[in-house]
């Protein structure tokens, strides 16, 4: 078998641990068979207007006017959620991001605190914002390896990028959460379905409960990474050069005034230290967390962190490549959910899971359908579009917490992200690796994770 890119190969007694290994053929078969998002997100234009004909009395003329007026149905949403990705990336490449790794990089004496701490240190990134820790999980896990072999400890490269994905499993509990957060914000698209009012982000992201649910995931997941990481004599594929990317430092000729002015920190500071005093004159007068707040407190953190204008726009050049993949599939979910609405389905499908559903198992059951909807719907704000109206319907039917509706959905969209594909490919891009490298242990995060999610959400139903 081949090295992968950018790491050379210690000959093994044995090949991963039995966990891992029991579960490869699963995991050569969602790599193998998993179109792209952007194909699921077509298929299921057409799945849903297929089962609109069939399930209501709607004509194809009138669901093909509701797809398209759909479209352009969620457009300030989309903006939300590009720029969340966006100023993710550009805060994890500021230069005091990139050296606080560096530093990170050290801290670990043995390869199993190394495995162990880069699933920590991604987890806590993720909670800040997901697009953050997708990056930072990435960064991280190559510094260590670099670092780690300069000191000459034997680590296992696709381990180490593996816990940085799996940080990321516990993205939607936290502070960038789009279900929860999109809930929270006025005139958005989940606001009818929750009966004409917001949900405080206290009831949802900020409740005790998802809040022990988030560190007791942590402990789970970080116990189970230690359980099933490389041994001695396991297969070791180390980190072979250096090839750690460093974002273009915006450094750039200065020759004109005009130049003086991008090359000036005066100018960046200014702004972030007065969108700082917005920020902290909107929360003093009783204002809320909303999307917006939330990206325009990265925004501020940013614009304090970089050194001027030329490097803001260079370490923006380099992160929005990363963004081109939500632009283009919202609209396709915007005018899903437009044929959801207008054809009647939603309610369709709302009545079908009140049917299977009671009080108690609503949560762990719309936790579960969130999972396999994550399949075709990656990202959690298309999910929300798509999945959040019918189980807020749903629920409401059956008496249930509107935040048990939120978080349940939110649990499921991040928990079968470990086996999804999508979210995994800039963190891949990064360490110079391919999905089937971490789906060994990837899986073994699903599978504690679900746990902890599952039995979160009927204790919170009792």
């Amino acid at each position: 078998m081949s090295s992968a890119p950018g790491s050379t190969e210690t000959r093994p007694r044995k090949e991963g641990t039995p966990l891992s290994r029991a579960m490869r053929p699963i995991n050569n078969v969602v790599e193998r068979f998993i179109p792209s998002a952007l194909v699921f997100s077509i298929a299921l234009t057409f799945i849903v207007a297929i089962l609109a004909l069939i399930l209501t009395d709607t004509g194809p003329a009138d669901l093909i006017l509701y797809w398209g007026d759909g479209l352009a149905g969620l457009l300030s949403f989309i903006t939300q959620m590009a720029l969340i990705l966006l100023l993710g990336h550009i805060l994890a490449n500021t230069g005091p991001v990139r050296r606080l790794l560096a530093f990170l990089g050290s801290v670990p004496s043995s390869p199993l605190m190394a495995y162990v701490f880069v699933f920590v240190v991604a987890a806590v990134a993720s909670l800040i914002t997901w697009g953050l820790g997708l990056v930072v999980g990435g960064l991280l896990a190559r510094e260590v390896a670099y670092q780690g072999r300069e000191r000459g400890m034997k680590l296992h490269f696709p381990m180490l990028v593996a816990s940085g994905f799996a940080g990321f499993v516990v993205w939607h509990m936290g502070y960038s959460a789009s279900g929860p957060l999109t809930a929270a914000t006025e005139g958005s698209f989940l606001i009818e379905p929750l009966g004409g009012e917001t949900l405080p982000i206290t009831e949802t992201v900020f409740s005790s409960w998802n809040m022990i649910a988030a560190v007791a995931t942590i402990l789970v997941v970080g116990l189970a990474l230690f359980l099933v990481a490389p041994r001695p004599g396991d297969r070791i594929k180390e980190l072979e050069i250096d090839a750690r990317e460093h974002a273009d430092d915006g450094q750039e000729e200065i020759v004109t005034p005009a130049d003086r002015l991008d090359a000036s920190r005066v100018v960046t500071l200014l702004l972030g230290l007065m969108l700082t005093a917005y920020l902290v004159l909107h929360f003093a007068q009783g204002g809320t967390l909303t999307l917006d707040t939330v990206n325009w407190s990265f925004l501020a953190l940013i614009l304090l962190l970089v050194r001027n204008p030329f490097e803001l726009i260079a370490l923006t050049k380099n992160a929005a490549s990363n963004v081109g993949e939500i632009l283009l599939q919202f609209p396709l979910y915007a005018g899903i959910l437009g044929l959801m609405t207008g054809s009647g389905l939603i309610q369709v499908f709302s009545d079908a899971f009140v049917a299977i559903s009671t009080p108690v198992t609503f949560g762990l059951l719309a936790f579960l359908s969130a999972g396999l909807v994550n399949f075709f719907v990656p990202s959690g704000g298309g999910q929300f579009a798509v999945q959040g109206p019918i189980m807020l319907s749903a629920g409401a039917e059956l008496g249930v917490d509107p935040a048990v509706t939120i978080m349940a959905v939110s649990y499921g969209d991040q928990w079968t992200n470990m086996v999804q594909p999508f979210w995994a490919i800039p963190l891949l891009a990064i360490a110079g690796l391919k999905m089937r490298d971490i789906l060994g242990y990837t899986t073994v995060v699903l599978i504690a994770s679900g746990l902890v999610f599952g039995g979160t959400l009927l204790l919170v139903s009792l």
